[in-house]
């Protein structure tokens, strides 16, 4: 299935470095400068996010022709696109940052001036099953052209304070406290959710609130979603976070409440990680789509040993923990790489998988010992393998490493494979076939 992130993108420039001393005419720590990191930021995020997740997603946005445009556009190149100008300066926000904390922000660029919508970008939301709109009040969305089509698909609205209200009938609208309250006139998070609710018209409405999760309102008594307790030094990208992952889930399938609760338990991961500062898109591979890599390169910049196991995780059983388990230990981090859906019917018949892939996803992470999940579409992980370059692979079973057709790939740029113990009596097809 095709999602589509329609709405305004930013670039979001990181100069990180380290503060020892406070400037000696003034109140202020000096930022020694170590480097400079670029990325795309609102709809760019977002739906590099959602490409992270092995959803297959087309931005569709307009970007000024200046040197920041085109810079952006590099940030964005590995992501499927499709693009209008905007009369506007690009927007960059820039952030002074020493370890995990901003010490200000720097905005330029944006202003008045409506962005070019083409026949190309209304194709593209045409052509998608679902649609993220992230809205950040650069005035893409309030073209009518837009909007007529907007109508006409299942949409999640991730809103903005100087945007305009959503299209009526969307599956989901995501504003957060604050926005809520502007939008409604009312303080309270349940009052305003309701109330926006029949405002907008919209299925839906969550209002998300940080660190106390969110409250969904979808007639009737609203649902309070709690939140993981994680430390939050900075909750950039915490919305777009939420926003992409409710969407990704609605078009699998999921009920409004479960793809609530995954998108709250997303965001909270995602600031643990380091947020939007932490986040890497995933290196680009024909066939295969992977998760954030930020841990395997943190693991590399230290030295670490990258571990890495794979198959289909259909049904998770005792075997498969202990497998993962052993693997986890032999190194610093442990990478699973998951067949996808196609893999796994082609591997297994046309009734499997029993547990689709966001699913599978979802539960492999839940497990202490993994670290990221990469999503491969081939019967077999060599290409993704080629990409990731573990330092071990790792399969349980009860036959050599040598006898492995990954064997030779891996020890190609110095790796090695491992076999675990195998788990006699544990399978998901022997669990499937008792049950019948």
């Amino acid at each position: 299935m095709k999602l589509a992130v329609v709405g305004d993108c930013l670039l979001d420039v990181d100069v990180v470095g380290t503060v020892e001393r406070v400037c000696p005419d003034a109140p202020a720590p000096v930022l020694d400068v170590a480097e400079e990191r670029a990325r795309p930021g609102g709809a760019g995020l977002a739906a590099s996010l959602a490409a992270a997740d092995g959803v297959d997603v087309t931005l569709v946005s307009a970007i000024a022709d200046d040197a920041d445009g085109h810079r952006l556009r590099d940030e964005l190149a590995g992501l499927p696109a499709v693009l209008g100008r905007s009369p506007a300066p690009t927007p960059v926000k820039t952030r002074l940052r020493c370890g995990a904390h901003s010490l200000a922000r720097v905005d330029r660029g944006g202003g008045p001036g409506t962005p070019e919508v083409t026949d190309e970008m209304l194709d593209a939301v045409l052509d998608a099953d679902f649609v993220l709109v992230s809205d950040y009040g650069r005035g893409l969305v309030r073209d009518e052209r837009l909007r007529a089509v907007l109508e006409r698909v299942p949409v999640v609205w991730d809103p903005h304070p100087r945007g305009p209200a959503p299209v009526p009938g969307a599956r989901l609208v995501t504003p957060n406290a604050a926005e809520a309250r502007t939008f409604s006139g009312r303080p309270d998070p349940a009052d305003a959710g309701s109330a926006l609710r029949d405002r907008w018209r919209a299925r839906a409405v969550v209002v998300t609130l940080g660190a106390r999760g969110a409250l969904l309102h979808a007639g009737g008594t609203p649902v309070a979603v709690p939140a993981p307790n994680v430390p939050v030094p900075d909750p950039c990208g915490a919305g777009d976070r939420f926003a992409a992952t409710a969407a990704a889930r609605l078009m699998a399938g999921a009920a409004t409440d479960d793809a609530v609760a995954a998108a709250v338990t997303s965001a909270a991961d995602f600031l643990l990680a380091g947020g939007a500062s932490g986040f890497r898109p995933p290196p680009r591979v024909p066939g295969p789509r992977a998760e954030q890599m930020s841990t395997v390169d943190k693991v590399r910049a230290r030295g670490g040993v990258v571990v890495a196991t794979g198959g289909c995780f259909d049904l998770l059983h005792a075997g498969h923990v202990r497998t993962l388990r052993a693997a986890r230990s032999l190194g610093d981090c442990l990478v699973v790489c998951l067949n996808s859906d196609a893999s796994v019917r082609r591997l297994k018949g046309p009734r499997r998988p029993v547990n689709g892939g966001q699913d599978r996803i979802e539960v492999l992470r839940a497990l202490g010992c993994v670290d990221e999940v990469v999503v491969f579409d081939e019967d077999t992980p060599e290409r993704v393998l080629a990409t990731l370059r573990p330092d071990i692979w790792v399969k349980g079973g009860d036959y050599s490493a040598d006898s492995l057709p990954e064997a030779d790939l891996v020890r190609g740029w110095g790796g090695r494979t491992v076999v675990v113990p195998y788990h006699s009596g544990r399978s998901t097809t022997d669990m499937l076939t008792r049950r019948g």
